[in-house]
């Protein structure tokens, strides 16, 4: 079915989350997001791209699976994976952190998890090392 309209980016989405506050400061400190407003039970992180709304109430990372974000270059990833594991974030695969998307993806990525279990991918694409 043809569809009238595209999507652009991510406007914003929302989490649940135990501390909005602590959980900010975590997203704050790994992607170097910027607060940008509070509201009653939560406080919004975001840059340019996205909005992540962060409320207070019983995360289900289940539900996600995971929310990936695409970096310009390998480089990037790298220089990504650094600051993850300076700051001693709970990454996946530790020792073997970037890897294909999924088995014979031309896509490289890395996972890491937030204070709350919900599952973060740092991904290029293209980006065969």
């Amino acid at each position: 079915m043809r569809v009238p309209f595209a999507l652009g980016v991510v406007g914003h989405f929302g989490l649940a989350v135990r501390d909005p506050k602590k959980s900010a400061k975590w997203f704050k400190r790994a992607f170097g997001l910027e607060e940008q407003f509070e509201f009653d039970g939560g406080v919004a992180v975001g840059n340019d791209s996205v909005t992540i709304a962060l409320h207070k109430g019983k995360p289900s990372p289940e539900t996600l699976g995971h929310m990936s974000f695409h970096l310009p270059d390998i480089a990037a990833l790298r220089k990504a994976l650094g600051h993850l594991r300076s700051i001693k974030a709970d990454l996946e695969d530790p020792g073997d952190e970037i890897g294909p998307e999924a088995p014979g993806s031309p896509h490289m990525g890395l996972w890491v998890y937030d204070l709350d279990g919900y599952r973060w991918e740092l991904s290029v694409q293209g980006g065969d090392e």
